[in-house]
Order: structure tokens, then sequence, then C-alpha cells
């Protein structure tokens, strides 16, 4: 009888590096390793021939990146769902397309199971497992940390050491990250006490200070359609060359580096330092347009919803009725949500330089403070009247009881 096959999310960090020796001498199973190419770059070298080399039979590396970007980012960016008012999901929003890829391959292997190196205390293991759930029910679900041994990143540095498995951390740099092509984390190591302030020096690696940023502001006119971003200084690229490039001139000017304490799903307090350059931009870009074209109840209403979009992509709730029904809310708001914006970046800092849209609902002659036409102040005596009837009612019964506060 042919053995059982496991399917691996693998990334070659130093959890994934040393798992697959791991379901090798506890599980009389084949280990299928499957690497998500979300835009980590470099990471990606030498992964099959290390896959393999530490007991893989096959590993399958799959760039998903465009889809990433149009069919994860770009929702999140519409609904402008921050997690806390800070993090902008980079690791959040990439673990389902992970999981859906993980779930097609087990399917196309005839894998019974699928397995993942996110630790007990974290929210990953929530991500890809909802995900998993919601995609494919009958596949069992393997979470080494929450199973064996290993108590501790030295413990599994430790465990590779003794199996001579190359590991792309030591123990005097233990950063634990996680890159795409949206962002880059930071956790671990200095970062684990919030007192300390983070090694920016040896942290940083999308971006510079705002100290080494240029003395000089660079200028971004970006282009949206229908809330998507299509255009950078008027030229068209592709969503992959257009958040590389946005990651470029953002990181060379201090953009988008911030410090966390959030609040995990799963009841604890984590801090980690987020580089989201090129995101940032988008996000800074993609409001200052929908402050001309969206009306003040919607723009209200979809603040809401924003909270409730960020906690569903935190939460690894992706794949649920309430997201697929909420991105249908903010596609709806996006009709009109075209345009261009300009940014002035300098030292760390995102400035406004002006916004333009063939929708606009800002009338000059409107709010102007010269002499116009269109709008007659004294309306505005009844509307006051009307709107302050509640207060005036209430006032009254006060002052007939004689009640004080």
């Amino acid at each position: 009888m042919s053995k059982e096959k496991i399917v691996l999310a693998y990334s070659g960090g130093l959890d994934t590096s040393i798992i697959i020796p791991w379901l090798k001498e506890n599980y009389d199973a084949e280990v299928i390793a499957v690497a998500a190419d979300v835009g980590q770059g470099k990471e990606l070298d030498n992964l099959k021939e290390k896959a393999i080399k530490t007991g893989a039979s096959k590993i399958y590396i799959e760039d998903v990146t465009e889809e990433f970007i149009t069919d994860y980012i770009y929702p999140t960016l519409k609904a402008g769902a921050v997690y806390e008012g800070k993090y902008l999901l980079g690791t959040s929003f990439a673990r389902p397309i992970i999981a859906k890829r993980l779930v097609e391959i087990a399917e196309k292997e005839g894998a019974t199971a699928i397995c993942h190196g996110a630790t007990g205390k974290g929210n990953d293991q929530v991500r890809f497992e909802l995900s998993i759930k919601a995609l494919a029910p009958h596949l069992k679900i393997i979470a080494p940390w929450r199973i064996w041994d290993i108590r501790s990143r030295e413990d599994a540095i430790d465990y590779a050491m003794e199996r001579n498995i190359p590991i792309p951390v030591s123990k005097e740099e233990n950063y634990s990250r996680d890159r795409n092509i949206w962002h880059l984390s930071h956790e671990g190591s200095e970062l684990e006490d919030p007192a300390n302030e983070p090694l920016y020096d040896r942290l940083l690696q999308l971006s510079v200070t705002p100290e080494e940023a240029p003395d000089k502001p660079t200028y971004v006119e970006i282009e949206f359609e229908r809330g998507i971003p299509v255009k950078v200084d008027g030229k068209a690229l592709s969503p992959v060359e257009l958040l590389k490039y946005l990651n470029k001139v953002g990181g060379e000017n201090g953009i988008g580096t911030v410090d966390i304490v959030e609040n995990r799903l799963v009841g604890m307090k984590s801090r980690g330092v987020y580089e989201t350059p090129g995101g940032t931009i988008l996000y800074e870009a993609h409001e200052k347009l929908e402050s001309i074209t969206l009306d003040r109840d919607t723009a209200h209403y979809k603040a809401l919803v924003a909270q409730r979009f960020a906690e569903l992509v935190y939460y690894g709730q992706w794949f649920t009725p309430l997201r697929e029904a909420l991105s249908a809310f903010v596609d709806a708001t996006q009709r009109y949500v075209t345009g261009k914006v300009k940014l002035k970046l300098y030292k760390g800092n995102i400035i406004p330089a002006g916004v333009e849209s063939p929708y606009s609902l800002f009338d000059e002659e409107l709010c102007t403070f010269e002499a116009d036409e269109v709008y007659n102040q004294k309306d505005a005596e009844g509307f006051i009247n009307l709107f302050g009837l509640p207060l005036k009612v209430y006032a009254t019964m006060k002052k007939k009881n004689n009640i004080k506060d």
C-alpha cells in the first residue's frame, strides 16, 4: 500500500525547515512541500534543493503574487480595513490564499492531511485552519507546535543543528519574520519587551529610517479606477509592478514603518514592527480620493464596515459569508472612486498634494467664503430649528420640572 501523503505549508524558515524531518520521524507518510510565492523574493532561492534534502518527496513552488494582490489585497484596500488603527494586515490576508493553494494541491495529490508551522500562541494557526475548514472540511490538520516537545525558537534551532539542517536564523539574531509583496513583519528578540526601542539598524529591510531618508521630498501621483490603483505618475502598471515601485519609493523615503502592540485573537498582546511602504502610500491615496467621491452617510457607515472587515481578515475569517457580503457592500461604494491623488513623501511622512476626480462631490460654489448664487444662507435657520427641536423640548421639560444637572 502507498503511504499516506501530508502536504506541508513550506517557507524554508526555521519552523518549516525542521517540520519536514519531524514529520518523517513521527509519521509513516510522504511529505509534499508547498511554497506559495506571494512576493517574498529571495526567500524562495534554493528552496527546492533544501526541501528535498531534508526529506520532502517533492515541492511545489507556486507563484500566486498577482492573485494575492487582486483578490485579497485590493478588496481589503477598498474596504479601508486597518486592524486596531495601525496594522495593514500584511500577514493576515496572505494566509487564505496560501491555504487555498494548499487545499488545491492536497486534493490533486490525494493527500489526507495539511500541516502548518504556525505556533499555538499565534493568529496564523487560526487563519490557516479556518481557511482549510472552509475549503476542504474533510482534510486533517497537523500543527506540530501544539504537539511536539519543542518549546521555543532556541529549542528549534538546537533541533536543526543536531540534524545539520540549514536555517535562516541564529540565536544571536532570532527574529521571527514574515515577508510578502505587501509587507515585512518582525517579532521576537528585543521586541518582546515593549520597553525596548527597536534596533532599526539591523531590523529594517524594506525601508530606511526617517533620519536616513533624503532631505528633498519625492512626489508620487496615483490614479485609481473604481477604488483600484492602475497608474503611477501617469504610467499604467500591472498590480505587481505597481506595488513593487511604491515599495521602492516608499522605502527610500522612510514610509510605512510602525511599532505596534496588538491584541491577538488568541487573547494575548504581542509586539511587532511592520514595514509596509507601498501599502501605506496606497491606503493614504485611496482615503484621500474617497474624501471627495463618497457622500457623508456612505463614508461614515463605511468606516464602521472597515473596522469589522479588518477584524474578519485578522481573525482568519476570509472565506465566510459575512466577509463576502461586506465586500459586496464595499464594491458598491467604489463605483465612483476614480481619479488622481498626488502625495508628497518626506522623511516618513505622507503629505497630501492634490486630489481630483470626474465624480468629485466637492462643489466650490457651495462651500466658498466668497459671494455665491447657489446657496441661501437664510435656509440654515429653519434647518437648525428642526434639527435642534428635540434639544429644545428636552430643555423645556427640565425647566418646567425645575431639574438642574
